[in-house]
């Protein structure tokens, strides 16, 4: 029999330094799910929770942590998509055995400029792009409904006063369960972690005008059309002007000349601040 998880159990002792971060204390509401996966990893990464470890159910972490049930499958589909946990229908989520071989990671610090967050949708665009071609030639009639309701939740989510990132990026996650290679959505569920930020970005600068947002609606029904109608050519053509146009919005709306203006400003204060080379100051007069 398995113990119960560390996640509900006190420490017996008081921690280090270096131990994982206390389960108890409830978490922060900026990145709910972000911040839960980060505090799980932590704990499988130090041993506290070991391979074959069953995880607590859905219900006691949403409880422990003082979060929604949604911010806990979330935070799980981040874990799933790194090979950290494996799902035993009708048992639960158990840590998986330590990976053979090292994850895809990128660069922590592509998270710290929008310039940065940029990079990463340009290679959103060309997964994307592909994805959506695929998804018109191997869609299903269920799969395409799917498209069509994600659609209505990210209508459903602006229309109630939320950002809509989770929702849209749903609806680009089932984009690419209807290509029916697994292996997209893998790379997909990795990448989240990473558009996350740079969606809200985007929509968060999106919904100050509503020209941006009529546009953005309409580009991904036109997507979502094009998959319907088995059009390959055009759904490829759609998702990839669709995240071009999303660029073009924040230079439009001025996000991207303030981040640079911004990035320009502490340049100059670092250099302010920086004494020159012993060699170029001046020598003073004997």
């Amino acid at each position: 029999m398995l113990s119960p998880s560390p996640l509900l159990q006190k420490p017996a002792h008081k921690p280090s330094q270096k131990s994982a971060p206390r389960a108890s204390a409830h978490l922060v509401t900026e990145r709910l799910s972000d911040q839960l996966a980060a505090l799980l990893r932590g704990l499988i990464d130090t041993g506290a929770l070991r391979p074959g470890d069953r995880l607590p159910t859905e219900h006691q972490l949403a409880q422990t942590h003082g979060v929604s049930r949604t911010v806990v499958r979330e935070a799980m589909h981040q874990l799933r998509s790194r090979n950290l946990v494996h799902v035993r229908q009708g048992s639960g989520v158990y840590v998986a055995a330590a990976p053979q071989n090292l994850p895809l990671a990128f660069d922590p610090r592509v998270l710290e400029s929008v310039h940065s967050v940029v990079h990463v949708v340009e290679v959103r665009r060309v997964l994307e792009g592909e994805m959506a071609a695929l998804a018109a030639e191997r869609a299903s009639r269920s799969q395409v409904a799917d498209l069509r309701r994600a659609l209505k939740a990210i209508d459903a989510a602006a229309a109630s006063g939320h950002d809509g990132v989770a929702e849209d990026l749903s609806f680009h996650r089932l984009i690419g369960e209807a290509t029916g290679n697994p292996q997209f959505s893998q790379l997909l569920a990795f990448l989240e972690q990473y558009l996350r930020e740079g969606m809200r970005i985007t929509r968060g600068n999106e919904a100050r005008r509503v020209d941006f947002m009529d546009a953005v609606r309409r580009e991904h029904h036109a997507i979502v059309d094009a998959i319907a109608e088995r059009d390959p050519s055009t759904a490829r053509r759609r998702a990839t002007e669709h995240l071009v146009r999303a660029q073009q919005r924040l230079v439009e709306g001025g996000v991207i000349a303030v981040a640079k203006a911004e990035a320009q400003a502490q340049a100059q204060a670092n250099e302010r601040l920086t004494p020159p080379p012993r060699s170029a100051r001046s020598r003073s007069p004997r």
